[in-house]
């Protein structure tokens, strides 16, 4: 029974540590950028930007090793998630199906007898579903994205045609397909509702943690306060992104070797262990039957870890 305790208790600190692995690495704005962009679009000063980058200078060197402060932040904004995924699920209802799936491959091994290693089997299993949900995030987030440039090309040509910059979010929001046709949609509804163009777009802005977006919005506001040809620089800022889309292919293209080579070296082990488990079970059995073999096999984990961040970083190039 204690072997199943220690079994229980190893579920749920690899399952966390995964968790944590995976929402940690998930990318985050260039918020020198964002601080450059609210200055020039007269949200703050200069002065209280050069205060927000000084503290959150000052934050990233005294707090990054407090797991806490850092992973609350996250969990408080699980429902943005949510929202930027599109899913209909309640949060809880998602929590309570990875809780059971979690359960179910520890308590079936447990009560159908079988061995102590079967156990980890449910590990994956408990984490699919926010894998399943950060994979419908990323790809709603990454088809905005392909979506933009052709909007800032629709926006343009209304304006061109004697519309409004809203009359130009309600068309944007009617002809073009989900989700950036709702996005835009939403922004139409609200200023309708009397909310002001440029709360709107920055509101969408905290909706979807674009920075192409981002640069539409400032872009915006400083027309507004300006003037100019809104619609000659629609255009300059979808040629931008569109180029910037080349480039990224092109950079998917020359690292395609390396992302290959990083998912073999990281499945080998597993590969073999499963191979050998198979084939000659009494070869590895000293990893979890001896002191020794166990500190080896958690070495195993931290290092594949460890591996698959690095190679994660080293092949995830920013443009």
């Amino acid at each position: 029974m204690e072997i199943y305790l220690i079994a229980v208790l190893a579920f749920f600190a690899v399952a966390a540590l995964v968790m944590a692995v995976f929402m940690f690495s998930t990318k985050e704005p260039n918020k020198v950028l964002e601080s450059r962009l609210d200055v020039l679009a007269g949200k703050v000063t200069r002065e209280e930007s050069r205060q927000t980058d000084l503290l959150r200078k000052t934050y990233t060197e005294t707090d990054r090793n407090s797991l806490i402060q850092a992973f609350m932040p996250r969990m408080i904004s699980i429902e943005k998630i949510f929202e930027q995924a599109n899913c209909n699920i309640p949060p809880s209802t998602l929590i309570s199906i990875s809780l059971m799936l979690g359960l179910s491959g520890i308590g079936i091994p447990m009560a159908a007898g079988l061995p102590l290693y079967v156990d980890f089997v449910s590990l994956p299993l408990m984490v699919l579903p926010w894998v399943w949900l950060y994979q419908k995030r990323s790809a709603r987030l990454q088809k905005f994205s392909e979506q933009f440039p052709e909007a800032l090309e629709l926006l343009a040509r209304a304006l061109r045609s004697g519309q409004s910059l809203a009359a130009g979010l309600q068309v944007i929001g009617q002809e073009m397909l989900e989700p950036i046709g709702v996005e835009f949609g939403k922004a139409y509804e609200k200023q309708k509702l009397g909310m002001p163009v440029e709360d709107t777009l920055k509101e969408m802005c905290n909706r979807v943690p674009s920075l192409d977006l981002k640069f539409f919005a400032t872009s915006v506001a400083i027309q507004k306060q300006t003037g100019g040809d809104l619609a000659e620089i629609l255009d300059k800022i979808s040629y931008i992104v569109r180029e910037r889309f080349k480039i990224l292919g092109q950079v998917a293209a020359l690292t395609g070797e390396g992302r290959m080579s990083g998912t073999v070296l990281l499945a080998l082990p597993v590969a073999l262990f499963i191979y050998l488990r198979i084939s000659n079970p009494e070869y590895i059995e000293p990893l979890w039957t001896t002191e020794i073999g166990r500190k080896m096999l958690a070495g195993l984990v931290v290092g594949q870890i460890l591996g698959a961040i690095t190679i994660k970083k080293i092949v995830d190039i920013k443009v």
